[in-house]
C-alpha cells in the first residue's frame, strides 16, 4: 500500500509517495527525473524500510521553483521533509538515500544535521563543482532549452548525459521514465538546472564533517565521478567506504537495478546489525 506526504518548504510544497515497512527512508532522485526513477529498486529496498519517495522542486508533483537556490537551500528543505517524517513516524533519525542531485543534498544536511541523519547513501554525487566544459556546455543549451523545451536536441543531450547508448538502445522503459519526468517539468526544469547543477559548489568540507555511516556508490560510464575519486573521498572521512556500479552512468537504480539494490540492502543490513532504531 501507497500514501501520500506533501510537505510545506521554502521551495514550494515538496510530495512524496510512502511505500513499504521499517524504520524511515527519505529518498531524492537526480536531475531530470523524478521519484519514479526508484521504481525498479523498490520492491528490494521496501522489504527493509519505509520509503519516503521525494519529487524534488520543479520535478514531478512537487511545486516549481520560483527562483534558482543551491544546495544548501534544497537542503534547508529536506531538514522540514525530515522533520515531518521523524515526527510521524515518531524516530529522531532517518536513513537518507539520493542520487546525484540527491546525493548533494544528502552531503549537506549529514554535514550540518548530523543528529537527524541515521546513515547517507550518495550515488553518482561527485563531491566538487562541474567543470567549465560541462558548465559551458549547459549555459548554450539553455536558450534552446527555454525556446522548444525537452524536446529534439535538447532531450537527445540530457538522455545521452544521464543513459548509457546500450540503455538507450536496449531499455525502453528506462527511457520512458526520463522523458516523461521531462514532459512533466517542462521549461521549469531550467531552474532546477540552475539550483542543482550551475549553483552546486564544492562539498569536500561537507563530506570531511559527515559522521554517520556514509556510502558512496560510483558508476563505471559517468566520467566525473569514477570509484578512485569516491575513494579519495571517502579517504577523508570517518565511517564512510565507497563502491562501484557497472555499466551505468547517472542513475544506476534505473540502468542496473539489482546491483544498486544489493549495494544498498547490504550497507543497510551492517548498519541495523550495528545500530539500533532511535
Amino acid at each position: 500500500m501507497t500514501t501520500d506526504l506533501s510537505v510545506a518548504t521554502d521551495l514550494g510544497v515538496l510530495r512524496a509517495t510512502v511505500v513499504g515497512a521499517g524504520p524511515p527512508a527519505v529518498l531524492w532522485h537526480s536531475m531530470f527525473v523524478d521519484s519514479h526513477s526508484w521504481e525498479r529498486v523498490v520492491p528490494t529496498l521496501s522489504t527493509r524500510r519505509t520509503l519516503i519517495l521525494v519529487d524534488a522542486p520543479s520535478c514531478g508533483r512537487s511545486d516549481p521553483l520560483d527562483r534558482a537556490a543551491d544546495i544548501a537551500a534544497c537542503a534547508d528543505a529536506a531538514s522540514v521533509v525530515v522533520d515531518e517524517v521523524c515526527s510521524r513516524y515518531g524516530v529522531d533519525r532517518v536513513d537518507w538515500l539520493g542520487n546525484a542531485w540527491g546525493g548533494h543534498v544528502g552531503m549537506h544536511l549529514a554535514a550540518t544535521r548530523a543528529a537527524a541523519i541515521r546513515s547517507l547513501v550518495a550515488i553518482s554525487a561527485p563531491t566538487f563543482p562541474i567543470d567549465d566544459s560541462l558548465r559551458q556546455k549547459i549555459r548554450l543549451l539553455k536558450p534552446l532549452y527555454r525556446l522548444i523545451g525537452p524536446r529534439g536536441p535538447v532531450r537527445s543531450a540530457i538522455e545521452d548525459g544521464i543513459l548509457t547508448e546500450h540503455t538507450r538502445a536496449t531499455d525502453p522503459e528506462a527511457v520512458a521514465v526520463l522523458r516523461d519526468a521531462l514532459a512533466a517539468s517542462g521549461k521549469h526544469m531550467i531552474t532546477a538546472i540552475d539550483t542543482a547543477i550551475l549553483n552546486r559548489t564544492d562539498l569536500a568540507w561537507a563530506a570531511r564533517a559527515i559522521t554517520c555511516p556514509t556510502l558512496f556508490i560510483a558508476t563505471e560510464d559517468r566520467g566525473e565521478w569514477s570509484l578512485d575519486q569516491a575513494q579519495a573521498v571517502v579517504d577523508t572521512m570517518t565511517g564512510a567506504v565507497a563502491t562501484t556500479v557497472l555499466a551505468a552512468r547517472v542513475i544506476p537504480a534505473l540502468e542496473q537495478p539489482a546491483e544498486t539494490a544489493q549495494k544498498i540492502s547490504a550497507f543497510w543490513n551492517r548498519i541495523d546489525e550495528g545500530q539500533d532504531h532511535r
